[in-house]
C-alpha cells in the first residue's frame, strides 16, 4: 500500500494522546492509593491533559487533509458517522471526539480544583469528579485503540493487516509513547514521576519489540491467497506477466503501492526498530543515571520520529492484491 502521511500523523499523534491520559490516570490512581507522591492538579494533570489535547488536535488537522476536498469537511463530515452499524471508520469518527471530550473535562476539572472527594473505596482511595472522568477517559482510549486499529485488521484481503497483532501493535505502540511523553513532562516540569513513568514506557516499548516482532515474522511467511492464477483463473504452472496495458501511471500504480525497493523497505525497518525501541530505553535509563532533564524528552523526540517510519513500514508491508497487475511496467 502507499503510506499516507496524513494518515500517519493522525495514528501517531492521537496514539501518543491516547497513552498519555491513561499515564497520567495512572499515576493519579498511584497517589490517590498513597503509593506515590500526590501531584498539584494544575501545573500537571491539567496541563498534561492540555498537551493531550493539542496532539488530539494535530492529530484531527492531519486527517482533514487526508480528505479529497477538505473543505468539506465542516459541511460533510457528520456523514461520516452514518455507518456506525457496520464501519469502523465511523466508530472511530465518534470515539475521537468523544475521547477529546473527556481529556477536556479532565483537563477542566484538575485546573478549577474540583478534586473534593465524593466517597472513599476501602477507606484509601478518594473517588472524585476527576477520576470518574479520568477513567472514563482511559475506557474511551481503549476503544478508541480498537477503532482506529480494526480499521485495518478487518481488511480480509489484506493479509499483513488482517490479525489481531495489528490491534496490539496500535494500542501497544501508543501507551509507549504516551508513557514516554509523560516521563518527558515529568522531568521538564520537575515532577519526580520520570522513573515511574520511564519504568512503565520500558514495559510498553519491550511488549510492542515482541508483538511488532511477532508481526514481521508473520508477514515474511504469509502465503497468499491471491495469485496470477486464481486472478485470471487460469490454472496454468508457469504464467508471467509481460504488460500491463498501458505505459503511464494511473491511480492504482500511485496509492497501492509505495514504490520503493526492497533494500529501501530494509532500510526502513531497521531505521524504526532503532529509533522506536532501542534508542528510548537507552535514553530513559540514562535520566535515570544521570538526573537529566532532557534526555526524557529525547527519548519522546526519537520515539515519535521512529513511530512515524514504524507506521510508514506498515503500510508498505500490505500488499494488495491488486498489485499482481498493476505493480510494475513492462
Amino acid at each position: 500500500m502507499h503510506p499516507a502521511f496524513s494518515v500517519i500523523f493522525l495514528t501517531t499523534l492521537i496514539g501518543a494522546a491516547q497513552g498519555m491520559l491513561m499515564a497520567l490516570v495512572t499515576g493519579q490512581v498511584y497517589s490517590m492509593a498513597n503509593l506515590l507522591e500526590p501531584q498539584d492538579s494544575r501545573t500537571f494533570y491539567a496541563m498534561g491533559s492540555l498537551l493531550a489535547l493539542i496532539l488530539l488536535g494535530g492529530g484531527l488537522l492531519a486527517a482533514v487533509f487526508h480528505l479529497g476536498k477538505p473543505s468539506y469537511f465542516l459541511t460533510r463530515a457528520w456523514r461520516g458517522i452514518t455507518q456506525w452499524r457496520t464501519s469502523w471508520l465511523s466508530r472511530e469518527l465518534i470515539a475521537l471526539p468523544a475521547f477529546m471530550l473527556l481529556v477536556f473535562l479532565y483537563a477542566l476539572v484538575h485546573w478549577f480544583g474540583w478534586t473534593d472527594p465524593w466517597f472513599v473505596i476501602k477507606g484509601q482511595i478518594p473517588v472524585d469528579a476527576s477520576l470518574v472522568i479520568g477513567t472514563l477517559g482511559v475506557l474511551m482510549a481503549i476503544v478508541l485503540f480498537v477503532c482506529t486499529a480494526m480499521i485495518y485488521a478487518s481488511l480480509r484481503f489484506l493479509q499483513e493487516w488482517h490479525t489481531p497483532l495489528t490491534v496490539a501493535n496500535f494500542m501497544l505502540f501508543g501507551l509507549a509513547s504516551g508513557f514516554t511523553m509523560a516521563a518527558a513532562f515529568s522531568a521538564w516540569t520537575g515532577v519526580d514521576l520520570v522513573v515511574f513513568y520511564g519504568t512503565w514506557a520500558v514495559i510498553f516499548t519491550a511488549l510492542a519489540a515482541i508483538t511488532r516482532g511477532f508481526s514481521m515474522y508473520r508477514n515474511k511467511r504469509i502465503k497468499h491467497k491471491s495469485t496470477l492464477r486464481s486472478a485470471i483463473g487460469v490454472r496454468h504452472t508457469k504464467i508471467r506477466q509481460k504488460s500491463m496495458g498501458f505505459m503511464g501511471g494511473s491511480f492504482n500504480t500511485r496509492e497501492f503501492f509505495h514504490g520503493r525497493s526492497e533494500g529501501a523497505l530494509a532500510s526502513i525497518r531497521l531505521f524504526f526498530v532503532v529509533m522506536v525501541f532501542l534508542i528510548p530505553v537507552a535514553l530513559l535509563a540514562a535520566s535515570n543515571a544521570l538526573e537529566s532533564a532532557n534526555l526524557p524528552v529525547l527519548a519522546f523526540v526519537a520515539q515519535y520520529i521512529g513511530l512515524m517510519a514504524e507506521r510508514w513500514y506498515f503500510f508498505a508491508e500490505a500488499k494488495h492484491p491488486q498489485n499482481l497487475y498493476y505493480q510494475s511496467v513492462a
